[in-house]
């Protein structure tokens, strides 16, 4: 009796749900990457973290809009120093210390997003309450890490 046939078919079976659930996480990829993320504290020095966030966002294909303090750019992608209106906004990724995020607040609230991404260093508890009392998840995590590892 043959013992490797029940063996290959289950093989088979498991490389199929594997494509399948491989293609399904692609197309969940490409979905989101057509809903908006606004960096907020965006800079135009090369070393900042919000400066690479909005270089990987771009890369993989993400609609971003970047807000800071400092006028400038990031590749082709202005940053706005004004608290300029954005529709239909999905993520707002944060890089502002919890400091100076006072001035961030209000804005951030009425851009109305699914989710905020509070990146190391901007934790700060009582926006976070804020964000959920509203419906809106907040997240403590890492931007990069998150697009490295395909979870953003």
């Amino acid at each position: 009796m043959n013992q490797g046939r029940p063996k290959a078919a289950v093989k088979d079976a498991l490389r199929g749900v594997l494509l399948f659930f491989r293609s399904f996480v692609r197309s969940i990829n490409e979905f989101m990457k057509t809903k908006k993320t606004v960096v907020v504290g965006a800079s135009p020095d090369a070393n900042r973290y919000s400066y690479r966030a909005v270089t990987a966002l771009r890369r993989q294909g993400y609609d971003v809009t970047a807000v800071g303090l400092k006028p400038g750019t990031i590749g082709d992608i202005p940053i706005h120093t004004d608290l300029i209106p954005v529709d239909q906004v999905d993520t707002v990724t944060l890089y502002v210390h919890p400091r100076n995020q006072q001035h961030w607040i209000d804005y951030i609230m009425k851009l109305n997003p699914r989710r905020v991404v509070f990146n190391p260093g901007t934790e700060n508890p009582e926006f976070f309450k804020k964000l959920r009392a509203e419906g809106i998840d907040a997240e403590e995590s890492c931007t990069l890490v998150m697009l490295s590892v395909g979870t953003y």
